[in-house]
């Protein structure tokens, strides 16, 4: 590499100016430093505070962010198809089949690009309900997440038979592609496999609601366990996916009685929206769950807040007001 050349000062010049002009051109070869606060940052832009969905009588009860196509992924408890929601609050039609009665819980498996839906009956919808299938029908839809074709249909009810109602209500996947899905009639959990073999991956008294709602809320942990809410006591249970009879329940001051959807935030935060509370609560926990504690909450009114999903930075969480209200709600929350 070459340097500029320069030309002896002529006179007696002080030596600290005779250095300064020997250091000139050096100077200029140092590479340029910028304010950090003038580089551009690469974030998502930030999400609406709320979406007016005005689409009536569909009575969503699952929620996912779909974070390639930049859409919200919504189930109908009314009206059986899955749909998605846009940020200028549209919605269009992904996927449908004779046999989506009622869509509960989806769980938007991203990275093998499908949407798994738990499908039951429990007489919310007009068109398709039937008398063989109220409080009867557990099952999983499978679709292509962007094509919204039909993968597989699976009935999981069969799979319980002692018990003789069935709900089947939220799903959480873990790394290997097995589905978990709870049913909040019969106290059992169920396995699907990526080869489409249904299981009963836990069958125990202690899941049972009771005459009421059990099981609801399911979500799968990195560490190799699932953590699932029961609505009508607010119980919530970490359960081992290799010893899943090893089961334990989450100590929490916290009441969370109506519990509905969950959202592990991150491997310690996990938030629970308790519906009939018209709350949703953040929970902590430093001892991979075998204690949790309360660390904010979120009130969303008497809204039927039933699940929540994450985005980017920021949890929302659906509001499907009544049965046949014109139009329902996607909310930022805000602790």
């Amino acid at each position: 590499m070459s340097y500029p050349s320069f030309t002896p000062l002529p006179g007696p010049v002080p030596r600290l100016l005779r250095l300064l002009v020997l250091l000139l051109p050096l100077l200029s070869l140092l590479p340029g430093c910028s304010n950090d606060d003038d580089d551009p940052i690469d974030t998502p832009p930030a999400g609406p505070d709320k979406l007016s969905v005005p689409r009536a009588a569909l009575h969503p009860e699952g929620i996912q962010w779909d974070d390639a196509n930049q859409r919200f992924i919504v189930s109908s408890r009314r009206e059986g198809r899955l749909g998605t929601v846009k940020d200028d609050s549209s919605y269009t039609q992904l996927a449908d089949d004779p046999r989506l009665i009622s869509t509960i819980g989806v769980n938007l498996d991203a990275g093998r690009n499908r949407v798994l839906a738990a499908v039951s009956d429990n007489n919310f919808n007009p068109a398709r309900t039937t008398t063989a299938t109220q409080r009867k029908l557990a099952a999983v839809a499978i679709f292509n997440a962007s094509t919204g074709s039909l993968i597989s249909y699976t009935d999981l009810g069969s799979k319980a038979a002692a018990y003789p109602q069935h709900f089947a209500n939220d799903i959480a996947v873990d790394g290997q592609g097995n589905a978990y899905i709870t049913d909040s009639f019969a106290p059992v959990i169920y396995k699907l496999d990526l080869q489409g073999n249904a299981t009963v991956f836990l069958d125990n008294t202690q899941l049972s609601g009771g005459t009421g709602f059990g099981l609801n809320g399911i979500v799968y942990h990195p560490d190799g366990y699932l953590l699932a809410a029961k609505t009508s006591d607010g119980s919530l249970f970490k359960i081992p996916v290799n010893n899943p009879a090893g089961f334990t329940k989450v100590t929490t001051s916290q009441n969370l009685a109506g519990a509905d959807g969950l959202l592990l935030f991150d491997n310690q935060t996990l938030l629970v929206v308790a519906g009939s509370q018209g709350t949703v609560y953040r929970l902590t926990s430093s001892d991979s769950w075998a204690n949790a504690s309360n660390a904010g909450s979120f009130v969303t009114g008497a809204v039927g807040p039933t699940t929540i999903t994450r985005r980017s930075n920021d949890a929302y969480v659906l509001y499907p007001y009544q049965a046949t209200s014109p139009r329902f709600a996607i909310v930022k929350t805000r602790f």
